[in-house]
């Protein structure tokens, strides 16, 4: 193996990249948070509007944060994001209507604007200054494969966790321990990563970047379609990802007639505990060592068929439903985490070859944007046919539509990463 690998792999600092996304994903209350709103009489639609409100937020703060970022100073945003996210676990646990619901969701969506791009734009950073940039693909795949870990533990100990409160809702409480502990990390984060360029915080100069960002953005044609090619991917993927909740809540219902709601209220949440924790450990090891994939097929080429192969397992999961089989179901639903896993390190190998150095934190805030407002716009609209048509019909249109939208979403070849 190449030394450079060596050193990457006992590098203090990419470690502590690495414990940032695991305590970051330590979101125990993912496995559960359909059910959880489900449980509050909420129909599919209502949820979808809810998952809408919080993309609102992010889109409106998502470029705002990633201007910040680049001009004020990348750890101080990251620091902020955790103040919002706690607020948000508090609001969750006195969710007693739908109002404080949806400032949860609120705040909830500042915390990903003020978080998304910018930790990776960190890592770009340090990378340069180590003269590792070359093997990009490589760390952020390891650092988020440690993201996936997180994951992964966060499902098997919520199993643990909610056989042990009060209620479903006590488990946003449990989530505010690791992100304060991820808010001490970041603060522990040498201060030349902060990188800011300004120290007076002014409106009008915050306009003036944005709109010369954007306009940069928007004239690099190449760049332009890998940012709608993932935006779009990740906005689906975030829309469905969570469906087999309701999924498999109907298949369980159907499937144990005899036994009474507790007990299937109880086999539902150790099966998505198991069911997530599994995701995970298998997303990790995608996102781990998919630079190999990397060093012998273009990236470029790997964001068009992962996308056309997302298409192919949703009209999968039609049939699955159809047939109404929970382990076909399972299955696919496995591959899809593993596939976008696997996709976002590819994503940041081809976009960090067709951005500028100092638009990095801002170019991964449109990304975060573009799919944000693409989530505004096909949350309730999802919600509203899984209601009113069914879920299965639901997956039989997405697969359908991928497919036809990404015949338009060609990506230009780029050489080919450093071998190991």
């Amino acid at each position: 193996m190449n030394e450079d690998y060596v050193l990457i792999k006992k590098d203090k600092l990419i470690w502590k990249f690495s414990f940032y996304g695991l305590l970051k994903n330590l979101r125990f209350f993912e496995p559960y948070l359909i059910v959880f709103l489900l449980g509050l009489n909420y129909s599919l639609f209502t949820i979808g509007i809810l998952y809408s409100i919080r993309e609102i937020i992010t889109y409106i703060f998502e470029i705002p944060s990633g201007i910040i970022a680049d001009n004020y100073g990348k750890k101080k945003e990251l620091m902020i994001c955790f103040i919002f996210y706690i607020i948000s676990f508090v609001l969750f646990f006195f969710s007693f209507n739908i109002y404080i619901v949806s400032f949860a969701f609120v705040f909830y969506g500042l915390g990903d604007a003020f978080r998304s791009g910018t930790h990776k734009a960190m890592i770009y950073s340090y990378l340069e200054k180590k003269n590792w940039f070359q093997y990009k693909t490589y760390v952020y795949g390891r650092t988020r494969s440690f993201s996936l870990i997180g994951s992964s533990i966060s499902a098997f100990a919520s199993i643990i966790f909610i056989f042990n409160i009060p209620s479903l809702r006590w488990i946003f409480l449990i989530c505010i321990i690791p992100y304060i502990l991820d808010f001490l990390l970041i603060w522990s984060y040498p201060d030349y990563l902060n990188e800011s360029i300004k120290t007076e915080f002014k409106w009008s100069e915050l306009l003036k970047d944005s709109k010369k960002s954007i306009k940069q953005i928007n004239e690099n044609k190449k760049l332009k379609v890998i940012l709608v090619s993932s935006s779009l991917y990740d906005a689906v993927f975030k829309s469905i990802k969570d469906y087999i909740q309701p999924i498999l809540k109907v298949i369980i219902v159907g499937s144990f007639i005899g036994g009474s709601q507790d007990i299937k209220d109880t086999k539902l949440k150790i099966y998505l505990g198991i069911i997530y924790g599994v995701f995970y450990i298998f997303s990790s090891f995608a996102s781990k060592n998919v630079y190999r994939v990397t060093n012998r097929i273009n990236s470029s080429k790997l964001m068009e068929l992962s996308f056309d192969l997302m298409g192919i397992l949703c009209l999968v999961i039609f049939t699955g439903i159809r047939m109404n089989s929970m382990l076909f179901v399972i299955i696919v639903f496995f591959v899809i985490y593993i596939l976008k896993d696997a996709r976002r390190p590819i994503f940041v190998d081809v976009c960090g070859d067709n951005m500028e150095k100092s638009q990095r934190a801002t170019v991964l805030s449109v990304d975060s944007q573009i799919r944000s407002f693409i989530v505004i716009i096909i949350a309730p609209l999802f919600g509203y046919i899984a209601d009113n048509y069914s879920i299965n019909i639901l997956f039989l249109i997405i697969g359908v539509l991928i497919l036809v939208i990404n015949r338009f979403l060609r990506i230009k070849k780029t050489p080919t990463n450093v071998e190991v």
